[in-house]
């Protein structure tokens, strides 16, 4: 018979997983080390994490965690609060109402729908900026690091599907 307290700390883990993921991913990102010498803007990793999660376990990824991250992201990344956390909630909100839509998509429409998301949440963010400074924030860098992430979601896309069949994919919703 398996030990109870491991099987609480197992399933305890697997569910603050989905947001530590997404804390980890923006921390990742935004250490001081740039792999293209400063010549593309870093990625949005973490919205990966809130996209995956808010449709294969949207019960371990609630709206809270998802405006906590982007709060993280701002604070990290040196930008205004709540710019990045309003991006990252539209996303959120997107995925929300089109889940049967997006997670019955494979293969490349599940990089489109992740385009999608990215798209939504990039023109909040720019949208958000632009009224709150009063003039227009230059769109190539947030355009390339939308590409740049967007590129980059398969391969963040398979290493959370293996967490999540190594360690959330146990624990079951409970209503």
């Amino acid at each position: 018979m398996a030990d109870p307290i491991a099987l609480n700390v197992s399933r305890l883990l697997g569910s603050f997983l989905p947001g530590l993921s997404a804390v980890l991913l923006v921390m990742l990102v935004n250490l001081p080390v740039s792999l293209t010498g400063g010549l593309f803007p870093a990625p949005l990793l973490a919205l990966t994490a809130i996209y995956f999660w808010a449709l294969v376990r949207p019960d371990l990824m609630p709206p809270f965690v998802v405006l906590c991250v982007g709060l993280l992201e701002d604070l990290l990344s040196g930008g205004p609060p709540g710019v990045w956390a309003t991006g990252f909630i539209a996303a959120y909100a997107l995925v929300d109402r089109q889940r049967e839509n997006l997670a019955g998509l494979a293969g490349g429409a599940a990089v489109l729908g992740f385009a999608a998301a990215m798209a939504l949440a990039a023109s909040a963010t720019f949208a958000l900026t632009w009224i709150m400074y009063l003039r227009q924030p230059p769109l190539a860098p947030l355009l390339l690091a939308s590409v740049f992430t967007v590129m980059l979601y398969p391969v963040v896309a398979l290493i959370l599907g293996w967490m999540h069949r190594r360690a959330v994919g146990a624990i079951r919703m409970v209503r």
